[in-house]
Parts: structure tokens; sequence; C-alpha cells
């Protein structure tokens, strides 16, 4: 199976993720075509229209004319050019998906793209997180992955020493969307109380310093809006404490996909909530480390780069 995945922009670098590990596991073929990036992130692109040659763009044609599956990520479709080539043009005989990760034109109005979708005929589309599956009730939740056996995201030896402060990160791509103003207000609050604390901020950085950043870490905080991001995945996978304001809807839908209620975040809702965590994890270092080392083995038997991928495989196989 040829498939050619399409990205205004790759949402957090996740597409190009699961071209990797559907090539890496799988006896099939995916391809990345983007066209813009932003932030400072500096994700792994495949082919990124702004950098192709005239050898490049024949490249993106005949992938057009081979693949099997156009799958589309965010707002984008097929009549979406990318440098001279509109995907409408090649839709014949193609299964189409549409991938949806949370875009605020999506959460806004959800509405109109079922709206589309149904009038298109499209019944196959997927969401990223739980909670979207509440705005596309017609979609499929197809989880994130993250690579968890790359170096990056593998734990870091010799972390934690009794007498240094507590490392804290927190590294929002949008900070009104991650409660970044809640999290600063803890650490203070916690830090005029005498509580150790090293916070790590990690903002408009490339994507491998962010990841080493964390990784020299003990805890991470992610956000507290019901839900988990991609920045959990990383931290569990590195083997950090984890904390994340999952409701109870998400954690059922988690647990579901997971195949077990044992999950590895540290839930906090609110600032009150999040000091009294950060507190119990400064002040109980084997408990921090515990819970980090859980995180990890759940990273690695139920939400590997290989499972996650075969859902989405069979999600393929299944249209």
């Amino acid at each position: 199976m040829n498939i050619l995945m399409f990205a205004i922009n790759d949402p957090a670098g996740t597409a190009i993720q699961f071209c990797k590990a559907i090539n890496r596991h799988f006896n099939h073929t995916a391809r990345l075509v983007t066209l813009e990036t932003r932030y400072t992130h500096s994700w792994e692109k495949d082919l990124h229209i702004p950098d192709l040659g005239v050898d490049g763009m024949e490249e993106v044609r005949i992938l057009m004319e081979e693949a099997d599956v156009f799958h589309f990520h965010m707002t984008c479709d097929e009549q979406q050019m990318f440098g001279e080539h509109l995907p409408a043009d090649y839709m014949q005989g193609k299964a189409i998906v549409h991938h949806h990760h949370g875009h605020h034109d999506f959460r806004s109005n959800p509405e109109s793209f079922r709206q589309k979708y149904k009038k298109l005929g499209r019944n196959n589309l997927l969401v990223s997180t739980p909670d979207l599956m509440k705005k596309l009730p017609e979609a499929t939740w197809q989880p994130n992955l993250v690579p968890i056996n790359e170096p990056l995201f593998m734990p870091m030896g010799g972390r934690y020493d009794e007498q240094e402060k507590l490392r804290v990160c927190h590294s929002p791509t949008r900070k009104d969307l991650k409660n970044t103003d809640e999290f600063l207000a803890a650490v203070k609050r916690l830090k005029n109380r005498g509580i150790r604390l090293n916070v790590d901020m990690i903002d408009d950085v490339p994507n491998d310093e962010c990841l080493a950043r964390k990784r020299r870490c003990h805890v991470l905080f992610d956000h507290m809006q019901g839900y988990y991001g991609v920045s959990s995945l990383e931290g569990l996978s590195q083997g950090l404490a984890v904390i994340a304001g999952l409701d109870e809807w998400n954690r059922k839908q988690v647990a579901g996909f997971a195949g077990t209620d044992d999950l590895p975040w540290i839930v906090a809702y609110d600032q009150k909530q999040l000091e009294q965590r950060l507190t119990e994890l400064e002040n109980d270092r084997a408990h921090c480390q515990a819970v980090g080392e859980a995180g990890r083995m759940f990273m690695q038997n139920h939400w590997s780069d290989k499972l996650v991928a075969g859902h989405l495989i069979e999600f393929y196989e299944n249209m």
C-alpha cells in the first residue's frame, strides 16, 4: 500500500512520525508532502515544497499518481495546491482520509466540516485526541505516537539526586491553550513557600533541543485542558513524571485504547491541585522516579510507535 500524506504544516511533527513508523515496522510505504513551517521547532521534513527543485516536484507528481491512499491532515484537502500539483487531479481510485488535530478553525466550527464530508460522501475520518470525537462523532480516534526507542525519547540515567532541586519543564506551543499562566503562578507560590523547584520553560526552540532539555528533567507539566498533548507522550517515553488534567471521559477513552485502567498521568485539574502534585513530587523523589519509570513502561507496553502505527494500518486496510 502506498500512502501519501498532505499537510500545510505538519502538526507538532506528528505526520512525519506516522510515516517513519509505517516505513519502519510495516510492509507499506508512507510519504509526507508539506507546504509551510511554523514556529521554529525544526521538525523533520520529507517532501517540503519550498525546498524542492524540478526533480523533487516530479517525485511529488509520481507519488500522487501511484498512491493508494491520500491522507489529509488538519484543514488541508484535495483543493490545496502543492507546488504545481493539485491532489484533486489525481483522486481517481484512491481512498481519502481526513485527519483532524484540533486546529482552531475545526474546533470553532466542526459542523462545517461534518457537512462538507457528508456532502462529499467522505467517511474515512480521524481525530488525534479523544476530545475531538465529541466534535466529529463520525470519526475514529487515531492516537499520536512517538518513536520510543530513538535516543532522545529514552530515559536519561543519573537524573535523581536528593540534594538538587526538582527539575520541572513545560513546553507550550500556544501558551493560551496550555495553562501556562496557571503553571507559572503555581511555581511562584511554591517557591515563596520554600519548595525547591528548578523550572525549564521551553519555548520556541528546535524540537531536538526541546527533547534534550525535557530529558534532563524529573517532571513535565502538559496542560489542564481535559485531554493530553504530544508533549505528554514525549515525557512518558523519557521516563518523566507527567502532569496533565485528563478528565474522566478522556481517561476512559485512553484506557480503552491502551487496554489498561492503570494510566501513568498524574492528574491536576486546577492551580491548587497542580501545586499539591508538585509539592508531593518534590518531597518524595523516590515516588517521582517510580512514577516516571511506570510511564516509560506504559509506553513500551501500551503505546509504542509500532502498536499505534498498526492501529492506523488497520484503519487503512478496513476502508
